[in-house]
């Protein structure tokens, strides 16, 4: 579990990655492709691929301002957020590259490393 919780978007990034910046206390930067859906797949099945490396991101823009009620990393490389609005974004990891990097208080880094896994720096 990510300390994101309760978390606002109040910045996004893009440039080769698409970045989220949490309250100036957290920020996911995402270089993978990833996949914003919703929670309630019956509701709504619709989902849009955010493509970063080609700055095919707009639809991560609904992001802002939201906030974050639950953000994890599994052990495989995968992240999952959830926003208050219904909203999921997801992460695959990249065979290749690093898929994403998380950063939170105290200095915590988390990076999604080629292939899978997960590199892990705690808070301080």
């Amino acid at each position: 579990m990510l300390p994101f919780r309760g978390l606002t978007v109040t910045q996004i990034q893009i440039d080769f990655a698409f970045g989220l910046n949490l309250d100036d206390q957290g920020a996911v930067r995402i270089s993978n492709t990833a996949t914003l859906g919703w929670v309630n797949i019956a509701a709504h099945p619709d989902k849009v691929v955010l493509e970063p490396e080609r700055q095919d991101v707009a639809a991560g823009l609904q992001l802002f301002n939201t906030q974050v009620t639950s953000a994890v990393a599994f052990k495989s490389g995968a992240l999952r957020i959830v926003f208050a609005n219904g909203r999921k974004l997801t992460v695959d990891p990249d065979s290749d590259y690093e898929a994403w990097t998380a950063t939170g208080p105290n200095r915590m880094l988390i990076v999604s490393l080629p292939g899978g896994d997960l590199a892990v720096w705690p808070s301080r």
